[in-house]
Order: C-alpha cells, then structure tokens, then sequence
C-alpha cells in the first residue's frame, strides 16, 4: 500500500521558518521523481518545488527561490522542505506528490497559515 504523509505544518509569524515532511512507504522512493505543491484558497494547485529521482536536479517557482529549499532522504524515504523567511503569501495546503511512469500519488496535505 503507497503512503505520503505529510506533517510539520503549523501557524506561524512572517519570518519564521518551518519543515515539512513527507514519509513515503509502498514506493521506490529513489527513483521517483518528488515535489512539494501548494493550493491557497480560491486558487489553483501549484508545483512549489521538484527534485529528480535520476539526477536529484531541483527546480523552485519563482516565489520560493532563495527561501525554500527541497531536500530528499533515500536512506528514510522522506521528502522534507525547509521553509524559510515565510511571507504570508505561502499561506496554503502543502502536498507532497511522487511521480514515475505512470505512477503518480500523492498526500493529504499539510496547512502552512503564515499570519502577518
């Protein structure tokens, strides 16, 4: 069975950091490709930040670069995201979502609340 929890969500201040978590189980975690997506209210989901199973090249929308930083533990099958300097824009679900193939799953997300 395939399973991407995320955790390490919160409410917190402009400025603060925070890390989220995924724990992955039920997948080749290595060779998946994983990203971190997010969805505010009102607004469509977006791809926050990906990281390649073949090459562990990363890739960050504009918004977060500089300020967020994806990193993948094969050893633990876990997919973290370090976020830093939070502006309340990044108020939103986080979701973690791992793709290979065909094979494409993702998480319940996490609410990230970011308050001015």
């Amino acid at each position: 069975q395939v399973q991407l929890v995320e955790s390490g969500g919160g409410l917190v201040q402009a400025g603060d950091s925070l890390r989220l978590s995924c724990e992955t189980s039920g997948i080749a975690f290595v060779i998946f490709r994983m990203s971190w997506y997010r969805q505010a209210p009102g607004k469509e989901r977006e791809l926050v930040a990906t990281i390649s199973g073949d090459d562990d090249s990363i890739e960050y929308t504009d918004s977060v670069r500089g300020r967020f930083a994806i990193i993948r533990d094969n050893p633990k099958d876990t997919l973290y995201l370090q976020m830093d300097d939070l502006k309340p824009e990044d108020t939103a679900v986080y979701y973690c979502n791992g793709k290979k193939w065909d094979y494409d799953y993702w998480g319940s997300g996490t609410q990230v609340t970011v308050s001015s």
